[in-house]
């Protein structure tokens, strides 16, 4: 199983997730090709209701610990509950572009 599938799998089973999307974004940053490193996760769960950004990273971080702990090198983290989350569907904001993307591997 490719590590953007475990990542949402684990994220359904925990948080039963109104939308979720979980896009590699490795391709944009400066690393060996095939590399599952960099990810972007948009997570709607009512499970956040009355939680704060950083405790529903901190939420998300323990369920991602194996992962966290490998391969995967940084979440882009975008959580709302469902109410939060009416009328924002378009307007999730693009990762930055990596400073050293397009640099070569030696």
């Amino acid at each position: 199983m490719m590590v953007r599938e475990r990542i949402e799998a684990k994220l359904r089973a925990a948080f039963d997730p109104v939308f979720l999307e979980v896009v590699d974004e490795s391709y944009r940053h400066n690393v060996p090709a095939g590399s599952e490193s960099h990810f972007k996760v948009v997570l709607v769960s009512d499970r956040f209701a009355g939680e704060r950004f950083l405790n529903r990273h901190r939420l998300i971080y323990g369920v991602l610990t194996e992962e966290l702990a490998g391969s995967v090198h940084a979440l882009a983290l975008h959580t709302y509950t469902h109410k939060e989350w009416e009328g924002l569907q378009d307007t999730v904001v693009a990762s930055p572009p990596c400073r050293g993307a397009g640099s070569s591997i030696a």
